[in-house]
Order: C-alpha cells, then sequence, then structure tokens
C-alpha cells in the first residue's frame, strides 16, 4: 500500500477517514484526533463493536467498508499496513486525490506538540503504557495516552491529558515506529514474534539510537529491580512491567513514594489478564478471565500466572490470530503448550481468525492440534461451540480463560461464560 510523503499537521480541523477504526489502535487514533479538533471519519467491517459504539458517542461517523465514507472534503485517509491496496476506501481515496498516510505517521503528527515517552518491545507494551500513565497522572503530571488496548477509567484507549508529556505505545510489528521521534523509551524485553529475535534488536536499538531523553531497556536488565516493586496486577511479568514504569517515572522527576504507590492502585488494562468475574461473586463460581495473548511467550505468563493461583486446573479457549503468524509460530507454540499446560488443564483451539484478504490459508488449528502429543487439547468449531464445552466443563476446573488478539467474540465469550456460571450459583 502505498502512502503520500507529504506532511501531515493536525491543528486546523482537518477533515480525516480512518480505515478499520473500530480496531483498538485507529480507534485510538480517532479518539485522539477528535479530541484535538479534527472531524474524524471511519469505516470498518464491523460496525457493532464497543469501539464503534464510543466512537460514534464523541461524534465520529462510522460508515461500513465499501468506500462510502470516502469523499473529496477529506484533507487525509489513514490506514494500517493491514489494510489491503483493493480497499475500497484506497482505491476512491486515489481517484480522489486524497492524500494517504499510515497511522504510525498520523499518530506521529498528532503527538508532535508533546515530549513523547514511547513503549516498544515485544511483550508488555501496553500494561506498561497504561501503567506508566496511570503513575505520571497521579504524579500531577497530566499526561497524554495512547495506549494498543483499552484502559478502565479512560477514552477507550487514550487518556486526553494537557502535561507536556504523551505516552504510547509504539508497534514494531510492521517496522512503522521509524515514523516516531521520541523524547524519551521504555524497550519492554525482546523475543520472536513478528521478525527473529536478533531483527526485533537491530530494530528497537535504532529506534532509541540518538534519543534526547531517558531510555529504560528491559532487554539488558530485565527483572533487576522487579521483587522490589509491588503492583496490583498478579505475576512476575508485571512485577517486571511495572518496574519498567517506575524507572521511567523517576528519571522524568517523579517523586518515588507516590510513583509507587501508584503502582499499588493501578486498575489494570482490558483484555491483559482481565478478571471478568466480579469480585462479589458467589462462593464457587469458577472465575473466568480474558486476555489478549497471542505468542508463545505472552500466552506461558499468562497460564503459569493462572496456574500459580488455581492449582485446580484451567481451561483455556486460544484462538490464534491469523494464519501467517500461526504458521512462523507453530513449531515454538506447539514446544510451549506441551511445556506449560499442566496434566490438570485442558485447551481447546479455535479455528484461525479469518480477517478476510489474499491471506495463505494452508495452515489451520487442527495442525497444531496433531503436534500436542501429551497435551490435554481440543478443537471447537467455534465460540458457541467452546462455549457449550467450557459451561459443561463448568465444576472440573478452578478458572476459565479466553485469549488471543483482534477477535472481538472473544471478550464476549468470556463475558457470556462468567455470566453462565453466576446464573448456575444462583
Amino acid at each position: 500500500m502505498e502512502h503520500t510523503t507529504s506532511t501531515l499537521h493536525f491543528n486546523n480541523a482537518e477533515r480525516v477517514h480512518l480505515l478499520g477504526v473500530g480496531g483498538v489502535g485507529m480507534s485510538a487514533l480517532a479518539t485522539l484526533l477528535a479530541r484535538k479538533g479534527c472531524v474524524v471519519s471511519g469505516s470498518d467491517r464491523n460496525l457493532e463493536t464497543p469501539n464503534i459504539r464510543f466512537l460514534r458517542s464523541i461524534g465520529v461517523a462510522c460508515h461500513p467498508d465499501d468506500g462510502s465514507g470516502v469523499d473529496a472534503s477529506l484533507d487525509a485517509v489513514i490506514a494500517s499496513t493491514a489494510i489491503e491496496g483493493d480497499n475500497p476506501a484506497l482505491v476512491k481515496a486515489k481517484e480522489l486525490g486524497v492524500p494517504v498516510f499510515h497511522r504510525a505517521a498520523a499518530l506521529s503528527a498528532a503527538l508532535a506538540d508533546k515530549k513523547l515517552v514511547a513503549v516498544v518491545g515485544t511483550c508488555g507494551k501496553s500494561t506498561v503504557t497504561a501503567m506508566l500513565g496511570h503513575v505520571l497522572a497521579e504524579c500531577g503530571l497530566d499526561p497524554l495516552c495512547v495506549n494498543g488496548a483499552n484502559v478502565p477509567g479512560w477514552e477507550g484507549a487514550v487518556r486526553y491529558g494537557r502535561g507536556e508529556y504523551a505516552v504510547a505505545e509504539v508497534d514494531e510489528s510492521d517496522k512503522s515506529l521509524v515514523a516516531f521521534h521520541p523524547y524519551a523509551a521504555i524497550v519492554t524485553n525482546s523475543s520472536a514474534d513478528h521478525y527473529s529475535k536478533e531483527e526485533m534488536d537491530e530494530v528497537f536499538d535504532a529506534f532509541v539510537k540518538g534519543m534526547p531523553g531517558p531510555l529504560v531497556d528491559g532487554r539488558h536488565d530485565r527483572g533487576i529491580v522487579a521483587g522490589e516493586v509491588e503492583c496490583s496486577l498478579p505475576g512476575r511479568h508485571n512485577r517486571e512491567n511495572a518496574a519498567n514504569a517506575l524507572r521511567m517515572a523517576l528519571a522524568l522527576g517523579c517523586d518515588e513514594k507516590t510513583a509507587r504507590l501508584a503502582l499499588t492502585t493501578f486498575g489494570g488494562v482490558e483484555r491483559r489478564l482481565q478478571r471478568i468475574t466480579p469480585p462479589d461473586a458467589a462462593p464457587g463460581v469458577p472465575v473466568v478471565y480474558d486476555d489478549y495473548a497471542h505468542n508463545p511467550e505472552k500466552i506461558k505468563a499468562m497460564w503459569t500466572t493462572l496456574s500459580e493461583a488455581y492449582p485446580k486446573g484451567l481451561c483455556v479457549v486460544w484462538r490464534p490470530h491469523g494464519y501467517g503468524p500461526l504458521k512462523k509460530m507453530m513449531e515454538p507454540l506447539a514446544a510451549m503448550f506441551r511445556e506449560t499446560v499442566r496434566k490438570s488443564d485442558r485447551l481447546i483451539l479455535l479455528p484461525v481468525y479469518d480477517a478476510g484478504g489474499t491471506a495463505d490459508r494452508s495452515v489451520s488449528s487442527a495442525d497444531l492440534l496433531a503436534m500436542l502429543g501429551g497435551v490435554n487439547a481440543e478443537l471447537a468449531d467455534g465460540p458457541d461451540a467452546a462455549f457449550e464445552r467450557m459451561a459443561a466443563l463448568r465444576g472440573e476446573y478452578g478458572a476459565f480463560a479466553t485469549c488471543g488478539a483482534r477477535d472481538p467474540a472473544l471478550p464476549v465469550l468470556a463475558q457470556r461464560l462468567a455470566a453462565a456460571f453466576s446464573e448456575t450459583a444462583g
């Protein structure tokens, strides 16, 4: 997909249209631009999601994914790498001569008037971004924050602060992070995901080179202060996330006592080991969690954390978020599941999430299942089938979890399960 090389500014009530606006990254950018005074519209294949409903509530016009939202009055169309070149809105924008910008370039331009603290890394970006935003806010710095996941108490994934700092999660999946020029940065960690670990390290090293402000690099001193940092979320990985956020907050001049206290009051991030079952549920009701985990390291962190809390066993449904990622991660995924899933646990695999387009569909969840010898695992043909299966297993496990990226049906499944378990208890 080609993008214009012209300069983008957001200070004159520009008219902007975002493609795939229901996705968390695009909906966050749409929210930010709307708050900055732009006239914002967007399009998406699915117009019945919570993100779309929120955007409409703040005046963002949302259109079907058929090009109908694009006209000659627009100053810019914004698209991500995931948008294919034959998308009707892209085709129409080209016909009308409307400039097209990559999401990363647009977000960078929208944050240009702030000192940007960028959060990059393979794992933990969304949690660290939200943690740091919360800490800076509690320390009186009123940051503007743009996250890769919705945060309770924010406007979706956005905290529209008016202080000098912006905290933003910056995505490395397509190397578009080169569009940003941060003042400071946190690198949470590095492992093979979209690219090899060596390639990811090269990308991160280039990104932070020459940066004027502080750098917190979790790759080189991961876990050094983790045991000294208390936070509200369970798991060693979250203590490491908290340590990274704390170190940056202190480097930016925050009071240490206030910053540490803020980490103990952090309310978490949606779909990051999010407990769906309410805390006042009746005794004996199985607890349901929802998590975004989609690569081996993230799934293992989620599974290990819950295993410590629920020795009776876990029942987890996981959906691969794309054919390409599944094909690339097949061997590491199989090895991780064989190592991590206990005899008391159960894994339910859903079919690969299919977002349409020209993906190579030569791999399947059944291929992964065939590599899981010795693991208590099975297939379900969709969220409804997974719900029926998990509901029938209600009394056999200490906790249930849904996990995977992209698919909006996963958090819905978690809500259905929590409601069903509570009703059964009543």
